[in-house]
């Protein structure tokens, strides 16, 4: 189906033919004729060569549901009863931003000064020469639908840009809790596969106590549950949002019926719990509340490192390293070994997190640098923070996709390392004691002998009472069934 920008440029809306002249308190510039940003967007594309990467997408879409409740709000109270062809313009094209059919034309660079303000006029512009186009007039024509008085009309950068960031947060947790969802679910079905696979369990890379690789994956599984319970908890810090607070949160120029209903509004439209700040000052000073967020995705971030780590780790050699897992085989790993196999997936994982973790202290500077009634760093905190709510769901979408789900563990050489460990003799000791079990150890460590070769031959146990206190039923029970007396 053609798009309504399509529909436009093969209508010959969009054609570069020409240019218009427009102005502000700076004096007058030239652009293109059809181009839907003005001179405020022009002036921000030349002050801010700074990333070369856009504004996020989430975060454009975001600001198109903002501004549509804001003009819906204002219609509600009688705005522009006298020329509703112009209001219904709008609103489409405030539509067509949410649906991602205009992202091209918001072109600043995603860090910028003046508090999001360059976003705010580039969305102001884009909407505006939009609607004009969808009425039949010229881009520019600001007389008939002005990107100031009209599409911002009772709204400031100030309360529209920290609205849309914290809406396009929240939409951005959804798609992350459901990639963490689906990564536990992948855990726990390892979990439940491998649960009879007994191996070494290991503490600061030292042989400990016998366990099996399902507790692991298990264990695995509960950190990311945990994770997916605080990321759902971040909606909570997220919904109040400071919108109709205009220039510092006292609702300056905004009548008190739009500012009582336009939160309202964004709820219906956006289908997200929102409310309105009972501190509008508040709300417009703090950033710390994208501070909490970021912290709770670097708590998420860090635990993919480790279990990213513990991944490349258990399957390391694969001959000449632990080899207890086979990861599956995603691309040759060498241009110069041949056969060579890297586990690339968990490597991946892991600078998608570290730069989570980065983000994170960028964010918190950011906030902290917030002065009296505004933060002007606000650009730096969404594009860290939507940024980084992306690596962690697109992180946990190969993690489970393309790692765990085809995991495969080396049963028998799980096995072999169990037989030859020390770490036997730790299943021992409901048995023998530590005394005895510790003699045992030490014996195996100086000549090499199995502990089972030793206890059995030294009539300590029997082969059946041995095989079960290494068994998987065994080493997972919690505490021993008995005590002795």
């Amino acid at each position: 189906m053609t798009s309504t920008v399509e529909a436009g440029v093969e209508a010959g809306a969009l054609t570069g033919i020409g240019t218009r002249t427009e102005s502000d308190q700076l004096g007058a510039r030239a652009l293109p004729a059809d181009c839907l940003h003005g001179i405020h967007t022009l002036r921000a594309l030349e002050n801010f060569p700074l990333s070369g990467r856009p504004v996020h997408g989430g975060l454009i879409r975001a600001f198109g549901q903002v501004k549509l409740a804001a003009l819906r709000t204002i219609r509600g109270l009688g705005g522009w009863r006298d020329a509703p062809e112009r209001a219904e313009a709008m609103e489409r094209a405030c539509l067509e931003l949410s649906e991602g059919l205009l992202d091209r034309h918001i072109g600043v660079d995603a860090l910028q000064g003046g508090a999001g303000t360059s976003l705010n006029m580039n969305v102001n512009e884009v909407i505006a020469n939009r609607a004009l186009l969808l009425l039949g007039e010229a881009p520019g024509r600001y007389e008939l639908i002005s990107p100031l008085d009209d599409v911002n009309r009772y709204q400031s950068t100030n309360d529209t840009y920290p609205t849309a960031l914290k809406l396009a947060a929240i939409k951005g947790i959804g798609r992350l809790e459901e990639r963490l969802v689906r990564l536990q679910e992948s855990f726990q079905a390892q979990e439940k596969r491998l649960e009879g696979v007994v191996k070494v369990g290991r503490t600061q890379y030292q042989d400990a106590v016998l366990t099996t690789l399902g507790r692991e994956m298990g264990a695995y599984a509960e950190a990311v549950n945990r994770d997916r319970w605080r990321v759902y908890k971040c909606v909570e810090r997220l919904r109040v949002v400071n919108l109709g607070g205009t220039a510092i949160g006292t609702g300056l120029a905004a009548p008190r019926q739009y500012i009582f209903r336009v939160v309202d509004t964004l709820r219906e439209i956006s289908g997200v719990g929102l409310a309105r700040a009972e501190n509008l000052v508040e709300a417009t000073q703090n950033a710390d509340v994208f501070v909490e967020v970021s912290g709770i995705l670097k708590a998420c971030a860090v635990n993919l490192i480790k279990i990213s780590g513990d991944l490349r780790l258990l399957s390391s050699g694969p001959d000449a390293g632990f080899g207890e897992i086979r990861l599956p085989a995603r691309q040759a790993g060498s241009s110069i070994m041949p056969g060579k196999v890297n586990p690339v997936i968990p490597e991946a994982v892991t600078q998608a997190a570290l730069m989570v973790c980065a983000h994170d202290q960028a964010i918190a500077s950011a906030a902290s640098m917030g002065s009296l009634e505004l933060n002007p760093f606000l650009p730096l905190i969404a594009d860290a923070l939507l940024t980084s709510v992306d690596l962690l769901a697109n992180a946990c979408d190969i993690l489970a996709r393309l790692c765990v789900d085809g995991l495969e563990p080396d049963a028998e050489r799980c096995k072999r390392t169990v037989e030859g460990a020390t770490a036997v003799a730790t299943a021992l000791l409901p048995a023998l004691g530590y005394q005895a079990a510790g003699r045992v150890a030490a014996e195996a460590a100086r000549t090499g002998r199995s502990i089972r070769s030793l206890v059995i031959e030294g009539g300590l146990l029997d082969d059946g009472a041995f095989e079960a206190l290494i068994s998987p039923e065994a080493v997972c029970r919690l505490g021993s069934p008995e005590v002795k007396p």
